[in-house]
C-alpha cells in the first residue's frame, strides 16, 4: 500500500526535453558564501523527500557533480548540508480553437464558426535544494526548479535531471550566474 502511494511520484523527475526549467533561488544576504568549500547530505531531511529512491540517488549524483565542479568537496566534517524536497501539481491548460469569418470576408463564409476548446492536463514537479549551514542549522539558500512531468527512458529521465540540478546550482553562490 505504501508503495501504491508513492506511485505517482515515481515519474516525478522524468521531465518534457523541450519543456523549460523554471528556477528561481532564495539567500540569506548576511551570509558570506566564500566560507564555504564542503558539503555533506543531510540524510533526514532527504528521507522525508516523496520520490523513489532511485530518483533520490540520480538527485543527489547530480547535486555531487554540481557541487565538485564549483570547487566544493564531500566532507565527514562539511560547511553547508544539503537537503531536498519536492512537490508535484496539476497544471490545466485551455486553448480555445475559434474560426469564424465576419464583414469583409467572402459573402460564402459569412456568419461560419468552427470552434472548439482542448484541455490539456500536465502534472508539473518542483524540486528544492536547501543549503544549510552545518555550524548554525540555518538555512543560508534554497534554489527550486520547476518542471513538466512526463514519462520516458531512464537515460533521458537521468539526463534531465543533471540538467535541472545544474540549472539550479548555477545560481550558487549567489551571483555566480551573473559572472
Amino acid at each position: 500500500m505504501k508503495a501504491l502511494k508513492f506511485l505517482p511520484l515515481l515519474f516525478l523527475f522524468v521531465l518534457a526535453s523541450c519543456s523549460t526549467v523554471r528556477v528561481a533561488t532564495d539567500f540569506d544576504k548576511k551570509v558570506n558564501f566564500n566560507q564555504y568549500n564542503s558539503f555533506a547530505f543531510f540524510k533526514p531531511g532527504i528521507d522525508k523527500a516523496e520520490i523513489s529512491d532511485l530518483d533520490k540517488k540520480r538527485i543527489l549524483r547530480a547535486i555531487d557533480e554540481s557541487l565538485t565542479m564549483k570547487g566544493m568537496s564531500k566532507s565527514e566534517t562539511p560547511d553547508l548540508l544539503v537537503s531536498i524536497f519536492t512537490k508535484e501539481r496539476e497544471r490545466v491548460d485551455v486553448y480555445n480553437n475559434n474560426f469564424g469569418y465576419g464583414w469583409g470576408w467572402s459573402p460564402w463564409y459569412y456568419g461560419s464558426y468552427y470552434g472548439g476548446s482542448n484541455v490539456s492536463r500536465t502534472a508539473e514537479g518542483t524540486l528544492y535544494i536547501d543549503l544549510i549551514d552545518a555550524k548554525t542549522n540555518n538555512l543560508v539558500w534554497q534554489g527550486m526548479g520547476s518542471a513538466d512531468l512526463v514519462t520516458s527512458s531512464m537515460e533521458k529521465k537521468e539526463e534531465r535531471i543533471r540538467e535541472i540540478v545544474s540549472e539550479i546550482l548555477a545560481e550558487y553562490p549567489p551571483g555566480a550566474a551573473k559572472k
